[in-house]
């Protein structure tokens, strides 16, 4: 277990000063990995439930094998963690715009980097995720052209952007884009820290065939009640 508080790593970026700390929670008596942009919190290994439910509430709308899957926002890694542990994912690619996220893991940082890192479908591709959207060209390292699922967890929600320059990814054109990238009946998730939200699945609802958002409730270990995310799921 590890001391009181231990910063494993800081870096400057291109969108601000990014650090992994290690805690021990003195509650529950559990090492802590948060990762913080500047003065805010990005990320907490004590909230991971609405990660992993993002790729396998993903996953689950696909009834096919031999998936080829694209995860934008490395992370922690829980998302994907848990789309590595379904059989059926042939190949995925993490893209991370962050160099110094790929670095953690890498450097076998954080608990998920071992499983995540070592197993032979899983790709660490370093670009911008939404200037790959833009640019029509796939998702690089390697990626197929067209791919069964998009995973993505960047952004706070679709209106609350780490930098404006994702706004135009949640407009129906940059829906679109996401959508031509994906095989037919293949799927786009995405993870929110708000409850969906009715005016954005109707945005989706103009690209894909079908949107539908989930409610994920989890416990808070430090309010002693719940709390909950939002995942988006659509069907091309």
């Amino acid at each position: 277990m590890s001391r009181r508080l231990e910063e494993l790593d800081w870096r400057e970026t291109p969108i601000g000063e990014i650090s992994l700390r290690r805690r021990l929670d003195p509650t529950l008596r559990t090492d802590v990995y948060e990762v913080k942009l500047g003065d805010e919190f990005l990320m907490s290994s004590l909230f991971t439930v609405a990660e992993e439910a993002l790729a396998t509430l993903g996953l689950a709308a696909l009834d096919r094998d031999d998936l080829d899957v694209v995860n934008g926002g490395l992370g922690l890694a829980y998302t994907a963690g848990a789309a590595l542990a379904d059989p059926r994912v042939r190949s995925l690619h993490v893209v991370e715009y962050l160099e110094p996220v790929i670095d953690w893991h890498e450097r076998r940082l954080l608990p998920l980097s071992p499983p995540v890192t070592d197993d032979p479908r899983c790709h660490l591709v370093h670009g911008d995720f939404f200037a790959l959207v833009a640019a029509g060209s796939g998702f690089g390292g390697g990626t197929p052209s067209k791919v069964d699922a998009v995973l993505l967890d960047i952004d706070h929600t679709p209106s609350h952007v780490l930098n404006g320059s994702h706004s135009a990814f949640y407009t129906l054109d940059g829906l679109t884009r996401v959508a031509d990238r994906l095989n037919p009946g293949g799927v786009f998730a995405l993870w929110s820290d708000e409850p969906p939200d009715d005016a954005f699945l109707a945005v989706l609802r103009q690209v894909f065939a079908t949107a539908e958002g989930h409610l994920v409730e989890f416990p808070n270990p430090l309010t002693g009640g719940t709390s909950s995310n939002g995942v988006y799921v659509a069907v091309r």
